[in-house]
């Protein structure tokens, strides 16, 4: 069982918060395309370090809250669609999936309406470090969702688009964070270059990324590099903010999320 975590970024949650090389051959193939930097544009371009709202639009529609239960629960943490075989899988921090059952994701959430629908947890992948020990190099974990209703016939990443996912940034990469702090209905939006804190930690300065962005993406070249999170929880201050780099387990394990059917 995942055990409860809230350091600052997250928000407290209301309540209690042959044909074998064939197949392999097709894998590999389908996974080179999951992991590719081909998205299509990036949202309009800001001022480094400067955090505002995230303009609506296929960028922000990927990214989302996480509610508890639903959405008078209040959302405590942030979530992005990155791709898959099954294109129903999220990424977010691993101190947010701690209530995977009465947890829900709202991607393109804006103004108290969930305009892509809400959709439940089914399956969540989280690295042994952190459900042994919590270990901050290991707080990124994936999911895979559904409808929580059961209405939408189509899977999220069919409604919204998502991320492709990139491992191997240089040190000082650029990224773009998108995020819902918990007083928030609507995304912020920063960029900025990143340092390394650490071999296994980033560091980006941009103000404003309070409680609820813990999960948020870190998209270098629109593709996730990072999420929200790791040392200090993502961070004890507003304008200061970590994520564990995307290495060898991360990767590991996304491909785990990724290749698995709906």
């Amino acid at each position: 069982m995942i055990q409860r975590f809230l350091p600052r970024k997250t928000a407290g949650r209301p309540g209690a918060r042959a044909r074998r090389a064939s197949r392999i051959l097709l894998a590999v193939t389908a996974m080179s395309a999951l992991v590719s930097l081909d998205l299509p544009e990036a949202g309009a371009a800001v001022p480094l370090g400067v955090t505002d709202e995230a303009p609506a639009g296929a960028e922000a529609g990927r990214v989302g809250a996480l509610f508890a239960g639903g959405l008078d629960g209040g959302h405590f943490c942030t979530a992005s669609v990155v791709r898959s075989l099954g294109h129903d899988v999220i990424a977010t921090a691993a101190h947010c999936l701690d209530h995977p059952d009465t947890t829900v994701f709202a991607p393109g959430y804006r103004d108290g309406e969930a305009a892509y629908g809400l959709w439940r947890l089914t399956r969540v992948y989280v690295a042994p470090g952190w459900t042994t020990g919590q270990d901050p190099d290991a707080d990124i974990a994936f999911a895979t969702v559904a409808p929580a209703d059961g209405g939408e016939t189509r899977a999220v990443e069919d409604v919204v688009g998502a991320f492709p996912v990139a491992a191997a940034q240089p040190g000082d990469v650029t990224v773009t964070v998108l995020g819902y702090p918990s007083v928030a209905d609507a995304p912020l939006r920063c960029s900025n270059a990143t340092s390394l804190f650490s071999p296994t930690q980033r560091r980006i300065d941009c103000p404003d990324l309070s409680g609820g962005t813990s999960g948020s993406p870190w998209l270098a070249g629109g593709a996730l590099a990072g999420v929200l999170g790791g040392y200090q929880g993502g961070g004890t201050v507003p304008e200061v903010s970590y994520s564990a780099v995307m290495g060898d387990e991360a990767m590991a394990l996304y491909r785990e999320a990724a290749q698995t059917a709906r």
